[in-house]
């Protein structure tokens, strides 16, 4: 059963068109992830799906509510984390969760071992006393969505969770969502890093508005045309620069101390880099083809601004 469905929607303001045609189904229970560049539209999506901001087109519906004529009874049913979730930093703890238990209309019996289970949940509950603002920003965090779930939310919406949090944090952050959809909450999270786009069930790639993959990682990641080389040289930063200037037609990323070239054409590239690395007087350690990452697809995607592998989206399979 669809916990979010969108048909052709779409949002413009003025002449620019920050969403365009966006067809997704989502699953109860499921993680979906939104990737894409600053600018792709996932705020906007985030905003229309809650209800925020009404369509100039399309249609979406949100635990069955329709997001456009049924927003404020769908509140009742959603959470919604933003960038900047507001939380009150001289309030502490335990009285930011009272104060969106207020909000929600969360009723007065159950309240208070509800908002003790969020806390122990969220790992809060040795800081309830302390003033938000004097938290880490992890733990601001977990605050913020203890907060969007203080109301038993069906779905909920996160917009770059994690952005600017340490990676311990965000690990533990991680191990909160997985506990939210083993107790049934479909989770919908946009994030700006590839590595937890891998923790999703599914994912779509947004880029300028317009969905250009959607599948599970792996799927997303066989969109990817054509043979990855991995090159390594003694001046990789200097090496993706000369590959960048010189193989038009390639994808090419810096990945560390490893460039990645993506081509359609592996052989006469291959060749042509180990002449420009030559040339160039850097020492070429190696150049071998590579399974692609996520990363690699995004790359791609924002060297060709297309799809990698089609100029439509490719759905899961099954």
């Amino acid at each position: 059963m669809s916990a979010l469905r969108t048909t052709a929607l779409r949002r413009t303001f003025g002449a620019t068109v920050a969403l365009d045609a966006l067809d997704l189904d989502v699953a109860e229970g499921e993680i979906f992830g939104l990737v894409g560049p600053d600018g792709a539209g996932k705020t906007t999506t985030m905003r229309l799906l809650t209800g925020i901001l009404s369509p100039t087109a399309g249609t979406a519906t949100v635990a069955g509510f329709d997001v456009a004529r049924d927003s404020e009874r769908l509140k009742d049913h959603i959470g919604y984390m933003s960038q900047r979730f507001g939380l009150y930093p001289d309030l502490t703890v335990l009285e930011n969760l009272e104060f969106y238990a207020d909000i929600y209309g969360v009723p007065a019996r159950g309240r208070a071992e509800r908002t003790e289970r969020l806390l122990g949940f969220s790992h809060l509950t040795p800081f309830k006393q302390r003033l938000a603002g004097h938290l880490s920003g992890g733990m601001k965090q977990k605050l913020g969505l203890a907060c969007a779930l203080i109301h038993t939310p069906r779905v909920l919406f996160l917009d770059e969770p994690t952005n600017g949090v340490d990676p311990v944090s965000r690990r533990d952050f991680w191990r909160i969502l997985y506990q939210l959809v083993r107790d049934g909450v479909t989770i919908f999270v946009s994030t700006a890093y590839l590595d937890e786009a891998e923790r999703c069930n599914r994912l779509a790639l947004l880029h300028q508005g317009r969905l250009l993959g959607l599948g599970t990682p792996d799927e997303v990641k066989a969109l990817m045309p054509g043979t990855l080389l991995e090159v390594r040289t003694d001046s990789p930063r200097r090496t993706a620069a000369l590959l960048r200037e010189q193989l038009a037609g390639a994808a090419i990323g810096l990945f560390g101390d490893r460039v990645h070239v993506a081509t359609r054409e592996p052989t006469q590239v291959e060749a042509r880099a180990r002449e420009l690395i030559a040339t160039a007087g850097f020492e070429l350690h190696s150049i071998r083809p590579i399974a692609p990452s996520l990363e690699d697809v995004f790359v791609a995607v924002l060297a060709t601004g297309q799809a990698p592998a089609a100029s439509t989206p490719v759905s899961p399979k099954g």
